[in-house]
């Protein structure tokens, strides 16, 4: 399981947390995430029409797609079957991790407590998904893990807005976030490629902007 093929996601510094309903819906998402400028998605496996959704992204080729709300090592084979680059789970999995390492992709976990972290480093992870991160404290949780954990990496998702995303942004152990207001429901629905792209252009910017800031 490479740490540089995650590293390549978390570059992006906000990763589009994607729920397609309707598979048809997904060549739109994608053109409105590289117009934009943001090659890259996470698809949740919350609807059906997810393999379906990430076999397109991946067929495309335009784009690094990865499956989200993993839950168990049955999901982990389809996403990888559907070719998803890596995967994303709410929570800390034993089962999951394993699977994911089976396949040598990337993995980012769930995990929120010390208890939980420290049972994720136990198993060797330094990066973890932080959800949902605007009921457990946010950016100041974050910052307080810092302290006991000054190696480990924290991607928040779930409260993450455009108005709060320096918050996020600007801590160091911080390298990315998630977040699903740059493909809006109505949007998806309505394949509205423009404005997914605007929302993610804006996004692009402002990321880009903040971490220029504390460098």
């Amino acid at each position: 399981m490479s740490n540089e093929a995650l590293n390549t996601v978390l570059s992006h510094l906000v990763i589009p947390v994607v729920v397609i309903h309707d598979a048809a819906t997904t060549p739109a998402v994608t053109d409105g995430l590289v117009v934009g400028g943001l090659p890259v998605a996470e698809v949740t496996f919350r609807t059906d029409a997810a393999p379906a959704a990430i076999e397109s992204m991946a067929g495309d080729g335009r784009i690094t797609v990865g499956a989200g709300t993993v839950i168990n090592a049955r999901q982990v084979d389809e996403a990888v079957s559907a070719g998803a680059s890596f995967v994303v789970s709410p929570g800390l999995s034993r089962e999951v991790v394993d699977r994911c390492r089976h396949h040598a992709i990337p993995v980012l976990p769930g995990a929120i407590t010390p208890t939980e972290i420290m049972a994720g480093i136990d198993m060797g992870l330094d990066t973890f998904k932080f959800f949902p991160a605007g009921t457990f404290g946010g950016a100041a949780t974050i910052a307080s893990l810092e302290g006991p954990f000054p190696h480990l990496r924290f991607v928040p998702t779930g409260g993450v807005k455009p108005h709060n995303l320096a918050d996020f942004l600007s801590r160091a152990n911080i390298p990315a976030v998630g977040g699903t207001w740059l493909t809006p429901a109505d949007a998806v629905a309505a394949r509205d490629c423009h404005t997914i792209a605007n929302l993610v252009r804006e996004a692009v910017d402002s990321a880009h902007h903040i971490v220029k800031e504390q460098s």
